[in-house]
């Protein structure tokens, strides 16, 4: 007896998308419904996928990545979710490891997907990311967003885990000013989420932890083996951990002044 295909939602949110939300849709018109949750986009982005007749678009207020996330898994009406960045693509062969999973041909609830960045429209091969992974396909009933990090979420897996052989492609890279201010945006975030940890900033927290960032991607991660591109990447990636000690103890400055504020 042939095994009926599994169904496959695909989820997407987005901020701001124009320019890498087309592939990303294009990618996934196999799935069985895609999902956008869109955090009232300025750009013309909820314009497209409202227009879109494969695309069902909700719109909903932007806490942090995880509660978006959380939020977006709950609309999902199929049990294996397809989750990706808006500036992430399918490729073909990868498209093809998926349906095989779909045809019921694994015992694993989620999997593993090896990315590919792109500089634009040329592959960076180093500079850190030569590693990254990240989970995108499984059950909506076997896995949950932790609650315990609202920047680079991280979700939790009842289950088996598999790994694909095949790259998702992630074009990180549009242009300077575009990549710089998703870095301090994400600063901003994991600064947040370090305070509500109780972490503390001190002046040689800012003064060292942006140098070993860069140094860790350029030199020991092989950032220079990808060129200006290589220095590109690791400045900016380190220019977000400045800024996550600026936004750090700007946290802690406004809850000292709340506090003498409320003070009798």
């Amino acid at each position: 007896m042939i095994k009926e295909r599994e169904k496959l939602s695909a989820l997407i949110i987005t901020y701001n998308e124009m320019g890498y939300i087309e592939r990303c849709i294009e990618s996934v018109e196999f799935a069985d419904e895609i999902i956008v949750v869109d955090s009232y986009s300025t750009d013309g982005t909820y314009e497209y996928l409202l227009a879109h007749p494969k695309v069902k678009v909700i719109q909903h207020p932007f806490a942090n990545f995880t509660s978006q996330k959380s939020y977006t898994l709950k609309q999902a009406t199929n049990d294996w979710v397809l989750f990706l960045d808006a500036d992430e693509v399918v490729t073909e062969p990868l498209k093809n490891e998926i349906k095989e999973v779909l045809n019921g041909n694994t015992e694993n609830v989620a999997f593993w997907f090896y990315r590919k960045f792109m500089f634009q429209n040329e592959a960076l091969n180093f500079s850190g990311w030569q590693t990254d992974k990240n989970y995108r396909l499984f059950r909506k009933s076997k896995a949950r967003f932790s609650d315990k990090k609202i920047v680079h979420e991280t979700l939790e897996v009842n289950g088996a885990s598999g790994i694909f052989n095949e790259k998702l492609i992630h074009f990180c890279y549009k242009n300077y000013e575009d990549y710089k201010q998703k870095m301090l945006r994400y600063g901003r975030l994991k600064a947040k989420e370090s305070f509500y940890r109780e972490k503390k900033f001190t002046y040689l927290l800012m003064m060292v932890k942006p140098f070993w960032k860069f140094f860790n991607h350029y030199f020991l991660r092989l950032g220079f083996l990808d060129g200006k591109k290589g220095i590109t990447i690791s400045y900016l990636n380190a220019l977000g951990v400045l800024e996550y000690c600026k936004e750090l103890k700007r946290l802690e400055k406004k809850n000292e002044l709340a506090y003498y504020l409320v003070m009798p």
